[in-house]
């Protein structure tokens, strides 16, 4: 299963590298699953010259607008009809030469998913890398489903897997966190970041952004935790500056000063309010499109 956007230039480059491999895979028939995920340049006509050249193995389906990878990650498991099913990108920065590795640790072991994950960010802007690095480590602290530091979406999946993560219909998706919640038996295979072999990433840094932030709301309460922590300690606070005020005025007499101090009080503790606002809306939000059962995306052609 492959999810597409704006990949006109490396459809047909992943089809061939997969391709090249087939060998090397005895007794597995190959079936593909492009999804076109709302690309306005050539990506759909690649997928239905492709699928013309091989009818029997590869096949397509095209949103009616772009709902995102998730989306199309999720339309690719739903069509997906083999004892295997693996997840990846069209750019070839998921290397196919390491499938005949993972479907034999399928055969041969008690493993239900075997996926990759980068040992190095070569290649990637330092402040993404950063970004990245304290994403795992924050998420793995606050969420119960552990992520594997450069865990990646190529891997190779069970049908039970693969049936369990179907189950879960949620409209705001984190698949990472999908992958990690079902549980089942995981192993990780390492390999080095690779570039893409043409086009250009859709992916920019405050895409990367809000992903992360979609995946700490999605897989955790402690942003709420945080909130509530937070508003607790300032009014903690506040109560104790307003008695000391009061003491010292019935002690002493003077008057309280400093109305430049004050109207910096009021703005932290407004921005604080504002704050936690904003994380309550975000779990509210996402109430909010979940309740509305609107679909996960629209298919406008398949074949």
């Amino acid at each position: 299963m492959v999810p597409c956007y704006y990949e006109e230039q490396t459809i047909d480059l992943f089809y061939a590298a997969v391709e090249d491999i087939k060998s090397q895979l005895p007794g597995l028939e190959l079936e593909y699953w492009f999804i076109n995920d709302g690309s306005r340049d050539q990506t759909l006509a690649k997928m239905r010259a492709l699928q013309a050249r091989d009818p029997e193995h590869v096949h397509y389906a095209s949103f009616s607008r772009n709902f995102g990878k998730e989306a199309a990650m999720l339309c690719g498991l739903r069509l997906a009809t083999g004892d295997y099913v693996t997840v990846m990108d069209a750019d070839l920065q998921d290397p196919p030469d390491m499938l005949p590795q993972m479907v034999e640790i399928l055969e041969t072991t008690d493993y239900d998913c075997v996926g990759t994950r980068r040992v190095d960010r070569e290649g990637e802007p330092p402040i993404r890398s950063f970004f990245a690095r304290m994403f795992y480590r924050i998420i793995n602290k606050i969420s119960d489903s552990e992520i594997v530091d450069g865990a990646r979406d190529f891997r190779v999946m069970t049908r039970p897997f693969v049936n369990s993560v179907l189950e879960l219909s949620e409209y705001n998706r984190f698949s990472k966190g999908i992958f990690s919640w079902v549980g089942y038996k995981t192993k990780y295979l390492p390999y080095e970041n690779r570039e893409r072999v043409a086009g250009d990433t859709s992916w920019n840094f405050w895409g990367l952004f809000k992903y992360s932030i979609d995946g700490l709301v999605n897989f955790s309460q402690f942003p709420l935790d945080i909130a509530s922590l937070v508003g607790l300690f300032s009014s903690l606070f506040s109560g104790l500056g307003i008695l000391f005020i009061v003491i010292r005025y019935l002690m002493y007499g003077d008057r309280t000063t400093g109305w430049a101090s004050m109207v910096c009080i009021v703005l932290f503790i407004g921005g604080i309010q504002l704050l936690c606002l904003g994380i309550l809306g975000k779990y509210i939000g996402k109430i909010f499109t979940e309740v509305k059962h609107r679909p996960i995306y629209i298919v406008k052609e398949k074949k």
